[in-house]
């Protein structure tokens, strides 16, 4: 049985966001976001992360599913404080940038106010 380590909502999608996530990156930040960034990112609101962002653990955001393939240095430090992280869907072992989780899977096409985002231990 999986558990649940995180869960969120996104309540906000910044005018950017979609030509971020079209280029393959999504960018989470939590409520309150600086206006500048706010227009990149997903914002959600932003719960408690139960436990460290690690390889293997299962992202859902809304009706999508990954696999978390490489966790950056900063990444759970950044989601904890800021709900912060840039997800990137290549697949790639090493992360890029110490804030980058990456997990395979396609990008998704779209997604809506009020998709779902949780993670969990496998």
């Amino acid at each position: 049985m999986s558990n649940v380590i995180y869960q969120s909502k996104i309540n906000q999608i910044g005018e950017f966001a979609p030509d971020a996530l079209a280029d393959g990156m999504l960018i989470l930040f939590k409520n309150g976001a600086p206006s500048d960034l706010a227009d990149y990112c997903f914002i959600h609101n932003h719960d408690d992360l139960k436990q460290d962002l690690q390889v293997g653990q299962v992202l859902q955001i809304g009706k999508h599913t990954y696999h978390i393939t490489s966790v950056g240095d900063v990444a759970n430090t950044n989601f904890r404080e800021l709900g912060h992280i840039t997800l990137r869907f290549d697949g790639s072992s090493q992360a890029e940038l110490p804030g980058t989780i990456h997990v395979k899977g396609d990008i998704p096409n779209q997604l809506f106010v009020g998709d779902e985002i949780k993670i969990l231990n496998n």
